[in-house]
């Protein structure tokens, strides 16, 4: 019988889903979005998993023994050495085993299944005063399940400990499907343990014989890092599980096994009480590497949380960054490298004590020559939010010459490092490579990134030559080939070299202990292949050739902005967690409508694709089908991939041989539906809010039913404008009527322009067409081509700094902000940088009044309000939220809330199509519809986007206001 309709038959038995078939482009997809991880590898799984419950888990395995392929245990996806990319089944449980289960505040321990994100954990336990310690750069999508696997440690490891450390216990399922608790055994359960008759029974038998051989041991005691050296993450836990000083747990092998041994369903962790919570970042700048590492070992006499390196490389990146450049706040001067220094306290003055004492020492050895102190929780956040963006930041690299996971997560003990980093930098430079130097100095690893270009054979040459010279160091100072990030199939055919063939050849034997078929993630850490194969690059292509109709020049090509997304996975972050992307995968937890899904299938069939037109691919499409193109990756994201762009570059391709659906058509063109109707408008009103005739309407284009329809207004906004008596002033602006304020919300366009009046502005409607955004919405990217061209030759010799282009709707003057630089003809790209330039938000442009003087605060009301402020995925995408807060803070006693909230999951017309009425719903209720239900009546909702306002009012039947409505309301009489 076919693999094919083994699958098929077994995927029968299954409570969850399994995707297999590559005729399927929906099984296509899945496979394709499995085929990577964080790291440089691709391969093709045989097929995806998405167990439903421990039943299905168990018949998985059996399914596999009987087969004999692997199975590949999957959480967040994020590991850097290629874990869980493999020719197996991937069996990903981040989707149902995510339940927090018990809660010991007495005993301090947490019973969790793999599937729970570390932060969203966390953030449960905060209101009990407790925390789980070990913490990655990931840990806001990193899962329990997968820091087991890698024993993930994070930044303050040197005092809150790894993973391995805060492990207690974990329920398993072994290779024959047993369901046993590996925890702590005195002696008679240990015994009791070595004598059942049952699988589990055997191996513990089998293990003790092991590490009781005395050449065993002396193999161990000689080949592992020396004890010093915390971070000892290479091969199996051995000589952990070998001490006799501690109880005996398997749990010390399982942390850091990659799920080659056993599979988790449940973990209990060990939990620590809250820190302190005055916190301050010693930030020592150094003009170079090797001091900086003297600076470091200084520093732990200190006995710091934590001390943490940056360097050059990533600091540039922030610069210009539209997140990072605002974090550069406390930065002096160029330095080659910063420790970031953390100390902690229960107030102000032990903390400086503290920080004053490792400056004065730093200075009396001459270390260091800045040393700013950053203190409060929302200033030091930022100031970590740089150190942990370094991954992402760093790809942003012009050129195919990249920064690989190659020597990351080797690690040696912190007073060997000044040596170490050293003979690293002189390695480097005799193979003619840059690199960049981050992270755990405090621990001793420090991930150091080679910039090589994988796409070229000497490339590949030069990435297999580098990790084995650097192994020849890792040996010299008796480190670890692995710190956290795991050995996986890139560091594992190194493993013999640096521990020994002897332990090496223990390590084999481990492997089949527990796992003698190879169920649990086959050829990693031990018997893997080579580490130059199966990589991201094997194929290339030029990017440069594949003809787009936006310009992609500043990203090099469309195929150079895909392969910008490292896997890191930001998108996966969940609505605890906060920010906005992805809103689709906050909703679904599907890896497939991730942003990273995206860009890697659009980087796949960009590369490998052998048709003429490589955007036609069914795959790309099923991908594309729940981005709601909120922007929020081209800022959330460290790499600033905007999939919004890329989707609507594939859908233009996709039509070019498709065509267009009647939906789609009809919703580009909504701007010439809405003027035809505003002609006869309560006639289309009637139509649009008539029970009986909208439901045919919404069944003939496709919209949802419960979905309600906008109305348009007789008198549009230019029409009313162009009536009012002229007002000359000094001070002019131009009012951008954009196609919903002019039609649908027109009287918050009469607002905004009496709000203005009244302020002492002159306002200009001048002469210009729509904004663009129905068509970009939808993939028209041409028609939108010639509605940006005309509106910059337009609006060119008008607008300017002076004279700003004022808009109301987020969507639409944001067009100007970001697509139309990218848009227009070459010959017209400096007149849209102009315009760019100065297309602001109303909220924005009042700001900047106010902070000029020319908006007092005595001309609004002293009256009391309460307002909660919902910001438009635009605005967040180009920090614009905090403007519109402060405008409605302005009067002085309006008190603004901002709701922690992402998308509103309408965007645009996403909400009103029949297949994503559900997705958008989801994405509401995620947190913007319940905070809107439990706000009291007296409160204000404000939403700036005209979107966000229908889905608060479909959703909560609540009215939310524009800020410009609110404010208005708030001005005295003039």
């Amino acid at each position: 019988m076919h693999i094919i309709e083994k699958l098929r038959q077994f995927s029968l038995g299954l409570d969850g889903e399994l995707f297999y078939d590559p005729t399927l482009p929906k099984h296509q997809t899945m496979r394709l979005a499995y085929a990577t991880d964080a790291s440089v590898y691709q391969e093709i799984p045989l097929a995806v998993a998405i167990p439903k419950n421990k039943d299905d888990l168990k018949k998985l395995i059996q399914f596999a023994r009987d087969l004999a392929v692997t199975l590949i245990p999957r959480t967040a996806g994020t590991s850097l050495a290629g874990q869980v990319v493999g020719a197996g089944i991937v069996v990903d449980v981040s989707r149902s085993f995510n339940r927090i289960l018990e809660l010991n505040m007495e005993e301090a321990w947490v019973r969790v299944e793999p599937g729970v994100i570390r932060d969203d954990l966390n953030s449960y336990l905060k209101p009990f005063g407790l925390m789980f310690g070990p913490e990655t750069s990931t840990a806001s999508r990193a899962m329990i399940g997968g820091m087991i696997g890698n024993n993930s440690s994070g930044l303050h490891s040197i005092v809150w400990g790894d993973t391995r450390q805060n492990l207690l216990a974990a329920t398993v399922l072994l290779d024959d499907g047993t369901e046993t608790t590996f925890e702590e055994l005195d002696e008679q359960q240990l015994f009791q343990k070595l004598s059942a008759k049952s699988r589990e029974g055997d191996l513990y038998r089998a293990v003790n014989q092991l590490l009781h051989k005395p050449e065993n041991r002396a193999a161990i005691h000689a080949g592992y890092p020396k004890k010093t050296l915390t971070r000892r993450n290479t091969g199996y836990a051995l000589d952990l599980l070998a001490e006799n000083d501690r109880p005996f747990n398997f749990c010390q092998l399982l942390a850091g096994s990659e799920g080659t041994l056993a599979l988790v369903t449940e973990a209990k962790l060990r939990l620590m009480p809250l820190p302190p919570q005055e916190v301050g970042l010693l930030c020592v700048h150094f003009l170079d590497m090797v001091e900086c590492m003297r600076g470091n070992v200084v520093a732990l006499t200190h006995r710091p949380e934590a001390s943490e390196l940056v360097d050059k490389y990533i600091l540039d990146f922030t610069v210009g960054h539209p997140t990072y450049q605002h974090n550069r706040f406390f930065i002096a001067g160029d330095p080659q490298a910063l420790l970031i220094v953390e100390f902690r306290a229960h107030d102000r003055e032990t903390l400086q004590h503290k920080a004053d004492a490792l400056q004065r020492d730093l200075q009396a050895q001459g270390l260091g020559y800045a040393y700013p102190f950053v203190t409060g929780s929302t200033e030091t956040n930022l100031v970590w939010d740089v150190r942990k963006a370094g991954l992402g930041l760093i790809r942003n690299l012009p050129g195919d010459e990249q920064p690989v996971n190659l020597i990351e997560d080797c690690a040696v003990s912190p007073e060997d490092l000044p040596a170490y980093v050293a003979d690293v930098q002189l390695l480097l430079q005799e193979e003619g490579v840059h690199a960049s130097y981050y992270a755990h100095a405090g621990a001793g690893e420090l991930h150091i990134e080679p910039f090589i270009n994988l796409k070229t054979a000497e490339g590949k040459r030069k990435f297999r030559r580098i990790l084995d010279r650097t192994t020849d160091l890792v040996l010299k100072y008796n480190g670890s080939l692995s710190g956290e990030h795991g050995d996986g199939r890139l560091r594992g055919e190194f493993i013999g070299k640096v521990l020994g063939e002897q332990v090496y050849a223990l390590l084999q034997q481990t492997k089949m202990l527990f796992d003698p078929k190879g169920v649990f993630n086959a050829h990693k850490i031990v018997d893997t292949p080579p580490m130059d194969t199966a990589l991201r690059y094997d194929t290339v292509t030029d990017g440069g050739a594949i003809p787009t109709y936006f310009d992609f020049s500043k990203e090099e090509s469309v195929l150079r902005l895909a392969e910008k997304c490292s896997g890191s996975g930001d998108c996966r972050k969940s609505e605890i967690t906060g920010g906005t992307m992805c809103p689709s995968f906050m909703a679904t937890r599907d890896e497939k409508d991730s942003t990273r899904a995206r860009a890697n299938m659009l980087r796949q069939f960009l590369t490998n694709s052998t048709k003429k037109n490589r955007f036609d691919h069914e795959e790309i499409k099923e991908v594309m089908d729940l981005c709601l193109s909120c922007k929020a990756c081209k800022s959330e994201c460290p790499s600033s991939v905007d999939v919004a762009k890329m989707k609507a570059e594939f859908l233009q391709h996709y039509y070019d041989v498709h065509g267009a659906s009647f939906r789609s058509s009809l919703i580009a063109n909504f701007t010439k539906s809405q003027r035809l109707g505003s002609y006869v408008a309560p006639l289309y009103n009637f139509i649009v809010a008539s029970p009986v005739f909208s439901s045919m309407v919404k069944r003939i284009a496709g919209f949802a039913p419960k979905r309600s329809l906008p109305t348009v207004q007789f008198t549009t906004l230019s029409r009313w404008i162009r009536k009012q008596p002229s007002k000359p002033s000094k001070r002019k602006v131009y009012l951008f009527s954009d196609e919903f304020t002019e039609y649908n919300d027109t009287a918050v366009g009469i607002t905004a322009y009496k709000l203005l009046s009244q302020l002492g502005y002159e306002v200009i409607v001048p002469k210009h067409v729509e904004s663009g955004r129905t068509y970009l919405s939808k993939g028209f990217v041409k028609k939108a081509k010639q509605i940006a061209n005309s509106n910059v030759d337009l609006l060119h010799g008008l607008v300017s700094t002076e004279r700003p282009l004022l808009g109301i709707e987020p969507s639409a003057i944001m067009t100007f902000r970001d697509e139309y630089v990218d848009l227009v003809d070459a010959s017209k790209r400096e007149q849209a940088q102009q315009l760019a330039e100065n297309a602001l938000m109303i909220d924005e442009f009042l700001i900047r009044e106010i902070e000029a003087g020319h908006i007092r605060q005595e001309q609004f009301t002293t009256a009391k309000k309460h307002i909660k402020l919902h910001g438009h995925c635009y605005q967040k995408a180009f920090h614009l939220v905090g403007y519109t807060e402060r405008l409605l803070s302005f009067p002085q006693y309006y008190q603004v809330e901002v709701i922690p909230s992402g998308c509103c999951g309408m965007a645009g017309s996403f909400g009103y199509e029949k297949e994503h009425y559900t997705v958008s719903m989801q994405v509401a209720e995620l947190v913007l519809l319940p905070a809107v239900r439990k706000t009291d009546q007296d409160t204000l909702i404000a939403a700036a986007g005209t979107s966000c306002r229908h889905q608060i009012k479909d959703g909560a039947q609540r009215t939310s206001y524009h800020p410009v409505e609110i404010i208005y309301d708030a001005l005295l009489a003039q």
